[in-house]
This record gives structure tokens, sequence and C-alpha cells, in this order.
């Protein structure tokens, strides 16, 4: 069976957007959990941050203290909550929710063992053809990639020209990567979104670039120089109306 590939598509862009401000949009997945590895977790309630999830949410925070973050939101879950929040204290900023990134619904598959859950003829199609499947009592994967890439342009539109964080799970992260970068979802179980890793996207008005992917290392290169009017003259090529002989 032959897959087709999903190719994003950015409109040319106009005199009145060419010179729209770029808006980075970070993606981070949440630290770990007791349940993180042995269960599938899901939309389930009550599940906090472990010990070693909550060093993760702090070195994380302190990782991405010197961004120039304007807005920060999580889905709303506990463990998303909680990670989220240890990023946006080192901002003095609150954390807002957002229920178009939430976990993929997996319905009866919540709180199963990840092991068990291996042994069964949907699991096999979960790895290999995700786009046909809809978990029992629960939520397509389609959907989920929908919702959640819709969710994600909605911020970008919301606050162009900013740096916006935005704390979801692994397979919506994995699910909007595939989208931005022209994916098809049937593939996107090749990518990996690790605890506490941090994947970046830059919008501008030629289209969207993918500058970090399950990073977990420094994040210096997300810091924008400073304004150069100079550089930003000599960039800007010429004015409406000008002519130009190249």
């Amino acid at each position: 069976m032959s897959v087709r590939s999903t190719v994003v598509t950015t409109p040319a862009p106009t005199t009145e957007t060419a010179h729209a401000p770029t808006t980075n949009l970070v993606l981070v997945r949440h630290a770990v959990t007791a349940q993180t590895g042995p269960l599938l977790s899901g939309r389930a309630p009550g599940i906090d941050l472990s010990e070693e999830g909550r060093t993760q949410a702090e070195t994380l925070g302190a990782r991405m203290a010197d961004l120039p973050i304007d807005v920060v939101y999580a889905s709303p879950i506990e463990r998303t909550t909680q990670t989220a929040e240890a990023i946006a204290r080192h901002h003095d900023l609150v954390v807002r929710r957002l229920d178009g990134v939430l976990e993929a619904d997996y319905g009866e598959w919540t709180g199963q063992q990840l092991a068990e859950l291996a042994k069964t003829d949907l699991w096999k199609l979960v790895q290999r053809t995700p786009s046909r499947v809809t978990f029992p009592g629960g939520e397509a994967m389609a959907t989920m990639q929908t919702r959640m890439v819709a969710a994600l342009e909605a911020v970008v539109s919301d606050h162009p020209g900013h740096l916006v964080v935005v704390v979801s799970h692994a397979d919506p992260i994995k699910a909007a990567i595939a989208h931005f970068t022209g994916v098809h979802l049937d593939l996107f179980q090749r990518i990996v979104v690790s605890p506490a890793s941090v994947t970046a996207f830059a919008f501008s008005p030629h289209g969207v670039a993918m500058v970090k992917c399950n990073d977990t290392g420094g994040l210096d290169d997300l810091v924008p120089p400073p304004p150069n009017p100079e550089a930003d003259a000599e960039n800007a090529g010429p004015a409406e109306g000008s002519s130009s002989d190249a």
C-alpha cells in the first residue's frame, strides 16, 4: 500500500505580510511521572510529576529562563500544568489552559499496561498505519492531529512576533511535527519526543521552519539577537513602489 505524504504549503507573502514578524512556537513534552513508560496514562486524572519529574521540570525551567517567553500554554492535565508552571515562574507568567493540545483520548486503553497493549492487533495498526486507528471508546489519531494543529495555528495567529511555549504530550507533539514538516501521520512513529524535551518552530511569512526537535540540551540559539536597525534596513529590500535593476 502506498503512503501519500502531506505537503505543507504556505501562500506567497503579500506586500502587507512580507515584513510580518516571525513567531516562535516552542513545544514541550511534560516531565516524567511514575507511570511514564509502563502505563498508558492518557487523560487519566490525578497523575502528578514524580520526584524525578519535578527535578526535570525545574531543570527545564532554568534552561528556558533566558528565553524571551511571552506566554505559556498547557494541556489541562496535572503533569503538563506542573511542567508549564516550572517554566512560567521564571517569567512571572500565569499558565494558560489550552484544551486543543490535550493528550489523545485512548478510551478503553487508558491506564493499561503498555506491555499488554503491545500484544493486540490494534497496537500493530497504531505503529504502522495510525491514520486508520480509532481507539475503542476514544479518539481517532487523525482527529487528534487535526485538533492539535488547529490549536497551535490559532496560538501562532494570536501572538504574532512572540515566543510562545506550549506544554503537551508525546503523541500530539509528534503529530504536530509530522504535519508541519510535511510527513504523513502514518510515519509519525519514527519521531521521538522525550520527556521534558523541546521542539521549536519558526513561523514567518515565507513558511514554517523546524528549529529544534526533541532537544534536551542548550537553548541559546532560540534567544533572538539584539536589534540591529542598519542590518534590518539592508535586508528589507526596496520600498513599495520603488524600482530596482536587480
